[in-house]
């Protein structure tokens, strides 16, 4: 877990930031199952792996719009 938060604080690109915290959602989901906790799970791949990213990318494209 710490080598994804640590690749997530690493990518300099702010679309690529973007992925490696969905992945890192996404991991942390699986390993919140395997610990037996499926609704802990659940809600933090919807939240970590879909709703962050997403929120994310919907402000880069604002700001990159308001650029050009």
């Amino acid at each position: 877990m710490a080598g994804c938060a640590t690749c997530v604080v690493l990518a300099r690109d702010p679309l690529r930031q973007a992925m490696v915290a969905s992945i890192y959602g996404l991991v942390l989901g699986i390993l919140f199952f395997v610990f037996q906790a499926p609704d802990v799970a659940l809600s933090q791949t919807a939240v970590g792996a879909v709703a962050l990213p997403l929120m994310i990318l919907l402000a880069l494209a604002k700001v990159r719009g308001g650029e050009e």
